[in-house]
């Protein structure tokens, strides 16, 4: 799925996350047990075995219609495109790795720092993000 995707409900198409920043991330599960990412789930505090760039995608969640979600089997590696989230950028929750508003500096610094020291899969420099856009 795709950002920009449009579903039809009554007469006019409905266009999910329409003017959120994108970026579009290569995963590859390095675990030996499949992980689900739900629509809403911070994509950065994602379980451990997922592996790819972090730090792009911090503020970031599966670019997918809600209630829905992304299945990683073993093994397995894949593309996929996240957005934003909207609202008014604070999150708590998840992995505990971000607990606070997604744009101060030091909410950012800490969460990186707390998924080096927790073991959270970090990739090799530079081979994992493949494009970011701005909309």
């Amino acid at each position: 799925m795709s950002g920009g995707a449009h579903y039809l409900y009554g007469d006019d198409p409905v266009e999910i996350n329409a003017n959120r920043a994108r970026t579009r991330l290569t995963v590859a599960n390095t675990g030996d047990r499949a992980v689900q990412v739900g629509s809403h789930y911070h994509f950065f505090e994602t379980n451990r075995a997922l592996r790819f760039d972090r730090e792009a995608a911090y503020g970031m969640r599966l670019d997918i219609p809600s209630g829905t979600a992304v299945r990683f089997e073993p093994g397995d590696t894949r593309e996929v495109e996240l957005c934003a989230f909207g609202g008014n950028g604070r999150l708590t929750g998840f992995a505990a790795l971000v607990n606070g508003g997604l744009s101060a500096p030091d909410t950012r610094r800490d969460a990186l720092r707390r998924a080096a020291e927790l073991g959270f899969v970090q990739p090799e420099s530079g081979t994992e993000k493949n494009e970011e856009e701005r909309i």
